[in-house]
């Protein structure tokens, strides 16, 4: 077998192009599938990008004529946004799940077997500021939350049906850049902590913590922030070890990607502080409706199944989101 060759959904957003860096590195040549609706065309540049939807059945043929030699679909596509898919539930099942059962349609019709998910830590209760491992309750809290894992039940049945042999990466939750600066976050605001940190910086504002009275250790809300090159790492793991975690014999795995450590809200302004060498002024104000106390990953698995460990602090994640905030500017 030649080099190992892979389809990317959303390859020209932030995770996806990461993934496609990573591959490249590791001698895995890419394909990259974006509609370009959050992706950035420069993503997907030398790396055999093609525009339009992953539901387009004409455009995934001409992918597959072009390219026979694909050996796995690693699918990054989805809309992320939880309010807005409380807003939008409709547009967000057909996007994230609808689209995606026409894609594994095409995937299985081309006799592609190995499928790697993007799926999220979002499908946990995520009630107690502990740890979860991959037997933990599922209990997603968003529609954006439960097409992740309906499309787990969707890859779990179509695995033991004989269509596709599926690997379900849960991350948790994704911070920083590539080390390098090829890659990184293609917004300029992300919805999460890090990137308000950043906001609120920027703009001379203190930070707002939500909620000071969660059950964890200094009361504010606790999350596995797992550096995205860490994070891509552990998809080119997948792909090198598909057949020895999905056998035919047990054709679907979920598989936790964290660092194993939680890191509370106080803790991240501090690691903020670390980095930029300046104090970093913060409000205090209730919970809001929906917001849990978080989780961190049990990856005891990931160890185990993908021989793969984070490498990488919060610290750097802190350092590398900034520098690729800077070079953003400079590319815009």
């Amino acid at each position: 077998m030649g080099p190992m060759k892979a389809l990317i959904t959303g390859g020209a957003g932030y995770i996806g192009s990461s993934v496609a860096t990573a591959c490249l590195e590791a001698g895995i040549d890419t394909v990259i599938l974006d509609d370009l609706s959050t992706g950035r065309r420069d993503f997907g540049e030398g790396r055999n990008l093609y525009v339009g939807d992953i539901a387009d059945r004409e455009l995934f043929e001409l992918i597959v004529d072009d390219h026979p030699d694909i050996d796995v679909v690693v699918h990054c596509a989805a809309r992320i946004v939880v309010p807005e898919s409380v807003a939008d539930p409709l547009g967000y099942y057909d996007s994230n799940v609808g689209k995606t059962i026409t894609l594994l349609h095409n995937v299985r019709n081309a006799g592609i077997a190995r499928v790697v998910f993007s799926s999220s830590a979002a499908v946990y209760l995520g009630e107690g500021g502990g740890g979860v491992d991959e037997s933990a309750p599922v209990a997603p809290s968003s529609p954006y939350a439960t097409t992740k894992s309906m499309v787990e039940s969707i890859l779990s049945d179509a695995a033991q049906a004989g269509d596709i042999r599926a690997i379900a990466l849960r991350y948790f939750n994704p911070i920083g850049a590539d080390p390098r600066l090829r890659t990184g976050l293609q917004s300029r605001t992300p919805s999460h902590a890090l990137g308000k940190i950043m906001l609120a910086r920027e703009a001379g504002e203190p930070f707002t913590i939500t909620g000071t009275d969660w059950p964890t250790r200094d009361g504010s809300g606790l999350r596995d922030y797992i550096h995205v090159w860490d994070l891509a790492l552990a998809h080119v793991a997948a792909m090198q070890r598909f057949d020895a975690v999905a056998p035919a014999s047990d054709p679907f795995q979920t598989i936790n990607v964290g660092t194993g450590d939680g890191v509370t809200v106080r803790e991240l302004v501090a690691a903020f502080e670390r980095v930029t060498r300046e104090p970093m002024p913060v409000v205090e104000v209730d919970r809001r409706p929906g917001d849990q106390a978080g989780a961190f990953a049990i990856v005891d698995r990931a160890v185990e199944q993908l021989e793969w460990k984070s490498q990488r602090s919060i610290d750097d994640g802190v350092r590398d989101a900034l520098a690729w905030a800077e070079k953003l500017k400079s590319l815009d």
